[in-house]
């Protein structure tokens, strides 16, 4: 993560705060846009998953694509595909599943 992005987290959230909330996207907050990709390209995404999109060819070409496009981005072509294959995903119901309260525990 990029160092200067770390102080800036730093300054916002200090030791044991839980109840501070951080912007995944700063500055792009109320927009549905692809500069998502242009924060992770400068090492700037709050989560592993964020980090981990560098350290694959494929999808670090992707993010680099993204994050350099402007009128000529995929990103909302690819959104709407990707929306489609989550719509093809068994969801759990009834006993099948849960919704944990604690995302990293079970119920």
């Amino acid at each position: 993560m990029d160092s200067e992005y770390i102080e800036k987290l730093k300054s916002k959230c200090k030791v044991g705060d839980q109840t501070t909330l951080v912007e995944m996207d700063p500055g792009s907050v109320r927009t549905f846009d692809n500069s998502y990709y242009t924060l992770v390209a400068k090492r700037r995404g709050l989560f592993q998953s964020d980090a981990a999109l560098l350290d694959n060819s494929e999808t670090k070409a992707y993010v680099k694509l993204q994050s350099a496009a402007t009128h000529r981005s995929t990103f909302f072509k690819d959104f709407g595909a990707s929306m489609i294959n989550m719509g093809r995903v068994g969801v759990l119901t009834g006993k099948a599943g849960e919704i944990r309260k604690v995302c990293s525990k079970v119920n």
